[in-house]
């Protein structure tokens, strides 16, 4: 069979159309993780109705606001798969009482960008806190020394590299530059 998974990040759910989708979903098999920042009203982990999907919450030292929607459809690269992301919350206001959007991501760095956000916080074993089938929460706990950053210090961290890196290049390239110029202004002192 193909891999069929749905991961979606949002502030709340509670859209009862959706939630009977999730369901419905899970019971044909999908995998489906939610990070839910807010309240949720889809019970994960219930028996015969809901055993495939995962809700967790992940709670930093920032308050999360990305939306990001992704479907493996049947690609085992998730980078294959299909992204959006968008303004509305999974709720009945934002989905069918204003005017909200999405947008599909068709570019494969952000795709990679967006699946490492993603990744970073269902991996998260410092600030992920588990909904249990009874509604309740359970906090992760780091395994190793590794584990205590977090998704928010993670991200940072990676943000910071990333910085690093594209002010490696463009400090480069202004060096290149200066020595074209300084190159050219001494050629034609020669003259």
């Amino acid at each position: 069979g193909k891999l069929t998974r749905i991961v979606s990040n949002c502030i709340s759910l509670e859209e009862r159309d959706l939630v009977r989708a999730f369901y419905e979903a899970s019971q044909a098999g999908v995998e489906i993780d939610l990070i839910v920042r807010g309240f949720c009203c889809l019970r994960p982990r219930v028996k015969s109705m809901s055993e495939r999907i995962r809700v967790v919450s992940v709670i930093g030292r920032f308050l999360e606001h990305s939306r990001i929607l992704f479907f493996a459809n049947g690609q085992n690269d998730p980078i294959d798969g299909e992204f959006m992301i968008g303004s509305a919350d999974l709720m009945y206001r934002n989905l069918l009482g204003r005017i909200e959007t999405m947008s599909p991501i068709d570019s494969r760095p952000a795709k990679e960008r967006l699946w490492e956000i993603l990744d970073t916080m269902l991996s998260d074993r410092r600030s992920l806190w588990e909904m249990q089938s009874d509604g309740t929460y359970v906090q992760a706990q780091p395994r190793t020394q590794h584990e205590q950053e977090g998704t928010h210090r993670r991200l940072m961290a990676l943000t910071k590299v990333r910085h690093a890196e594209d002010l490696a290049r463009i400090q480069e390239a202004e060096a290149q530059a200066q020595t074209q110029t300084e190159d050219e202004t001494s050629g034609d002192n020669g003259l």
